[in-house]
């Protein structure tokens, strides 16, 4: 490795080290050192850890999280996984819809389907209002209810998992147990559950994790249902009066050890895993025509139309009536409140100036999506190219960032960068947009690494070494060879980190700057005051305008690709 090398995956460690690793660090160490950040630094304050199971809304808050993402976690994998076992066995005709469904659910923000729960189920709701079937509000909001609702929209995480290990064909080591006699019931319990087994915990551990840190479930309940779990809390104590940061850095310190160990969890099972029938003979399993197609098909319409449908249409309904209770009639509809987005300002909420919440959220999104695929081009660069000796850092680094939730980077990101010795320096980000920038860049880059990743291993480093032999630079040979090769990669990782960082409520609630309208809190806070017409209204313009705005500017990168492709066609023949 040369010196050029060297400072890139220095440079590129530094700065995910900045962006993700030190603001998890001033969380934990706000804990052991309270008031480390501020000047006045306390006791050692371990003690305060065992606080949490005596203190009611602490315990309560990590039992309902625990209690919720096991419940999610298992029903969600029973779910995902039933259903990728049969996308993967059976050819029917609602096969690709149930994978459309199950991205769908997997990129919406989760407090948006939330919402569009709350809408249909509440006591007000659709469900109650227009079919009087109050046991739906009864059954959503307890417990039970909400796991379901969770699993509902978190499954595609385990099914996704799942199905990409349920496509390999098992069947000669099925033939092999039957001819000594086993049965179809012990065939399944040992050969096919423990070769699919890391498959399963694979998808468990992935929405264990994603509901335990979820931030969208409880802020969306918040008005209708008390149900507080660690990140609702530790956001309502950064955001009461006094500040409770040791009761923020407790309840964040709780999160981070269950995901840790749920982390932990996956890793011991994957290392237990068994590759080995993967081998030249392995073919992917032929998909069979079922006998009862349209069961199938009618089955997973159904589910589709619970899942996604109930929270999706809820919202869209919502947002054309004047009175939810006023049912589907012709009096009752209007587009009122698709006039009040674009209206302006209304009244003394500023919460409700959509179209400067909107402006805010997509140039801060535009910023985050550039510098993401940027820094992650270079991230995955040095790993798939070099042989730096960073490569183990940059790996963990990138993936902290997926298990760490954005309320507790939020709290990072409040410690590091509210420091009063900054302002000299100009670095006093805390209350300036450009800190959102930052945070939404650490949650991206993640996604941005993975993509380019997977594009980057299919190329050759010897047209690098030859590069590199002629004289060219690291950056000469990342801009001139690889960049043109994964160009592609490059503009999906843009749009993927675009999409996610319009809705983060998580970071927008947590780092937002004083009178600065966001378009997440647009929509929270609209939901939050019950104005529900004017929250649905915005949530349909904001997800159409993104899918618009993403399908765009992926087809105009296409057009302009196919562009340069042909002028530099036209000129290599001219040059002849």
């Amino acid at each position: 490795m040369n010196a050029s090398e060297a400072r890139y995956g220095g440079g590129v460690t530094l700065l995910l080290f900045l962006f993700i690793f030190l603001p998890l660090l001033a969380v934990l160490l706000n804990v052991v050192l309270p008031g480390l950040f501020f000047g006045q630094v306390q006791a050692t304050s371990i003690g305060l850890l065992g606080e949490i199971f005596h203190r009611p809304l602490w315990r309560q808050s990590l039992f309902n999280s625990v209690m919720l993402a096991l419940g999610t976690a298992t029903l969600g994998t029973i779910i995902g996984g039933l259903l990728a076992t049969i996308r993967a066995r059976w050819d029917f005709a609602a096969a690709r819809l149930l994978d459309l469904g199950a991205w769908v659910l997997l990129i919406a923000p989760s407090f948006m389907i939330a919402q569009g729960w709350v809408l249909f189920a509440s006591a007000d709701g659709l469900v109650n209002q227009w079919l009087g079937w109050s046991w739906v509000t009864s059954f959503i909001f307890q417990p039970m209810g909400l796991v379901f609702v969770m699993a509902l929209s978190k499954f595609p995480l385990a099914y996704l998992a799942i199905l990409a290990a349920s496509e390999w064909s098992m069947k000669q080591f099925g033939y092999a147990a039957r001819l000594n006699g086993a049965t179809p019931f012990t065939v399944w319990r040992t050969v096919e559950l423990p070769l699919a087994l890391p498959a399963y915990a694979a998808g468990w551990t992935l929405v264990f994790m994603d509901t335990v840190g979820d931030f969208g479930l409880p802020a969306a309940l918040a008005t209708v249902y008390k149900f507080p779990t660690l990140t609702y809390s530790i956001y309502s104590a950064i955001y009461q009066s006094p500040v409770r940061f040791d009761m923020a850095g407790v309840l964040a310190f709780y999160l981070v050890l269950i995901l840790a160990l749920a982390m932990a969890l996956l890793m011991a099972v994957q290392r237990r895993a068994r590759y080995d029938f993967l081998n030249a003979r392995a073919v992917k399993l032929q998909k069979e025509k079922p006998r009862y197609a349209w069961a199938c098909n009618l089955s997973i319409i159904a589910f589709l139309l619970v899942s996604l449908g109930i929270p999706v249409g809820t919202s869209a309904a919502v947002s054309v009536l004047k009175q939810t209770g006023g049912g589907f009639v012709a009096e009752n509809f209007t587009l009122d409140h698709y006039r009040e987005l674009f209206a302006g300002q209304t009244g003394d909420h500023r919460y409700l100036h959509y179209l400067e919440g909107m402006s805010h959220s997509l140039a801060i999104a535009s910023a985050t999506a550039v510098f993401s695929m940027l820094i992650g081009f270079v991230v995955a660069y040095v790993l798939t190219f070099t042989e730096s000796r960073l490569k183990p850092m940059l790996q963990l680094f990138s993936i902290i960032s997926l298990a760490v939730p954005g309320v507790v980077l939020g709290i990072g990101y409040i410690f590091i960068w509210n420091q009063k010795w900054l302002e000299p320096l100009g670095l006093h980000l805390y209350g300036q947009p450009s800190l959102l920038v930052l945070a939404g860049i650490a949650g991206a880059i993640p996604y941005a690494v993975r993509v380019q990743l997977g594009a980057f291993g299919n190329l050759s480093g010897t047209m690098l070494k030859a590069a590199a032999i002629q004289g060219a630079s690291v950056f000469a040979r990342m801009r001139d060879i690889v960049m043109p090769l994964v160009r592609q990669s490059l503009l999906i990782a843009t749009l993927a980190s675009f999409g996610t960082s319009v809705f983060d409520l998580a970071l927008a609630s947590m780092l937002r700057p004083a009178n600065y309208s966001l378009l997440p809190l647009v929509i929270d806070k609209a939901f939050e005051f019950s104005r529900y017409g004017y929250a649905t209204a915005a949530t349909v313009v904001s997800c159409v305008s993104v899918v618009v705005i993403i399908t765009a500017v992926h087809g105009l990168g296409r057009l302009a690709w196919k562009w340069l492709d042909r002028n530099q066609a036209g000129r290599g023949w001219r040059d002849r």
